[in-house]
């Protein structure tokens, strides 16, 4: 009998990371996991911006490590690490970082896209990166920079992404990953290469950028200091999809080519697989995004703002001395009366507030709605309105896909909302197959498995997948009284032609 592989992935999201052991039984055909580490990911402010604290982060990994190691976790055949998008640290020439990385909420983006806009045409800049906009994308991050703080970029000789950072303080190399390179806004969607004249265009210094490396590859081991420091073998390195979206997507233990997902958790990501980029006038137009997936893939979908809003309006009332569990906040919401009103998730104004729950409220008393009043109205109204966008969504992904879909795959933390995942049923009149929960995770596992050469491809990793782990199935519900709350949401989200 041949002993199970074992191999370290580190999943870290904008609110909380993990460390999790994969162990692959090739012969039985499953994965099992176990989470050895978890840890808050919290942003610090301070004066007027916000950052991550990276070196916390950085802490926490070798906390992981160490973790693995006390568990009896000593064949561990390699490690790796995914994240956030977007985010990035600058590296001085002798290799010490310059600073902490902003958070992709701070407020030195505000109104800077128009100024890009100027100098590079919306259009232009689509059929370039087919990147939808948001403007905390790291182009208008990095523009932010250079008009505020031109000295900082001067000084800079790398440009690493969050998790190529964390990769590099473990094993001393600097290497950019493609998933997560195509979602900084400067990388062509046509010939996954930075694109030279973009960052002319705009006078940016392309020379930090690293070429990127493929999902899949080696890039390094761990330092002498840190085995030294830790007591633990020099363990190989890899760079999987390390968008932690790309991760998930690998993780859809779905058995047909053409499916469509939803990534849920801080963020919603909706969107499906495609052979390349969908660069029409019509994606342009509503504002898809079109970011690499591992193995050449290509995924096309919309950022949603997704569960933020049900943890912010949490931490506000943390604060306020509520202190009502995710799991209540959702059995408040079950006992409230439906569809009293709706908002747009992605409207601006729900990106960084300071009151999330007055935000809420503001939305509904400016839209003339049923202003929601109790922690219950609130969160049924944000739930609601975030399966009811999801159903916009869906429809024109397959618009733009050309692909109708009979269902959609939920994976995420997002899934142990079954209201949620009721309500997305409900509002698409669709099947909804929820999980794996530890998405990003499981597909950050199986690309190291690739990579070691125990699977063979994508298609054998998602069977792998699906026969190691429950998918619960949603049937939808109510089919007039959510095809009536579409009709009204749709109304009431007056903005959604252009999100």
């Amino acid at each position: 009998m041949s002993k199970p592989s074992c191999v370290l992935a580190f999943d870290l999201g904008a609110s909380s990371g993990r460390a999790i052991v994969g162990r692959l039984d090739s012969e039985a055909g499953i994965v099992t996991i176990e989470e050895i580490h978890r840890f808050s990911n919290d942003p610090v402010k301070v004066g007027n911006h916000l950052h991550w604290d990276i070196l916390r982060l950085f802490h926490e990994l070798k906390q992981g490590i160490l973790q693995m190691k006390h568990l009896g976790y000593t064949d561990i055949e390699s490690l790796a690490i995914d994240s956030w998008a977007v985010d990035f640290g600058l590296l001085a020439a002798n290799g010490e970082l310059l600073g902490n990385p902003y958070h992709y909420r701070d407020h030195q983006t505000d109104h800077v896209m128009d100024k890009v806009f100027d100098l590079v045409g919306r259009e232009e800049l689509y059929a370039k990166t087919g990147l939808q906009f948001l403007q905390f994308n790291s182009i208008f991050q990095l523009y932010a920079l250079k008009q505020r703080n031109p000295e900082l970029l001067q000084r800079a000789d790398t440009f690493l992404m969050i998790p190529d950072l964390l990769r590099y303080f473990l094993t001393g190399e600097k290497h950019s990953e493609y998933t997560n390179s195509t979602t900084t806004q400067l990388l062509n969607a046509t010939t996954k290469t930075w694109d030279t004249e973009l960052l002319e265009q705009l006078g940016l210094p392309g020379e930090l950028l690293l070429k990127p490396v493929s999902s899949g590859s080696r890039v390094g081991v761990l330092t002498k200091e840190i085995c030294d420091e830790l007591d633990v073998p020099s363990i190989p390195v890899i760079a999987v999809g390390e968008h932690d979206t790309a991760s998930a997507v690998v993780a859809v233990p779905a058995l047909e080519e053409d499916f469509a997902f939803l990534s849920c958790g801080t963020w919603s990501l909706l969107g499906t697989e495609t052979l390349a980029p969908v660069l029409s006038e019509q994606a342009l137009a509503w504002n898809f995004t079109n970011e690499g997936g591992v193995y050449g893939t290509n995924r096309l979908l919309k950022n949603i703002m997704g569960l933020w809003l049900v943890q912010e309006c949490k931490r506000t009332w943390d604060k306020e001395g509520k202190n009502i569990s995710f799991a209540e906040l959702v059995k408040l919401a079950e006992q409230v009366k439906p569809f009293q009103c709706f908002i747009d998730p992605d409207d601006d104004m729900f990106l960084n507030p300071e009151h999330m729950p007055k935000q809420i409220q503001q939305y509904c008393r400016e839209t003339e709605q049923v202003v929601p009043l109790t922690e219950g109205e609130i969160v049924r109204c944000m739930l609601e309105s975030l399966a009811l966008k999801y159903r916009f969504i869906l429809e024109r992904t397959e618009q733009l896909s050309g692909k109708k879909y009979p269902g959609l795959h939920i994976v995420g933390g997002g899934i142990q909302n079954e209201l949620l995942c009721q309500f997305t049923s409900n509002a698409t009149q669709r099947e909804v197959w929820a999980g794996p929960v530890e998405g990003s995770a499981l597909g950050n596992l199986v690309v190291q498995w690739i990579s070691l050469g125990y699977i063979a491809n994508l298609r054998e990793a998602r069977k792998l997948i699906r026969n190691s782990f429950p998918v619960k199935t949603y049937f939808p519900e109510d089919g007039a009284g959510w095809q009536e709350a579409y009709a009204t949401f749709s109304q009431v989200a007056s903005r959604l032609t252009v999100k």
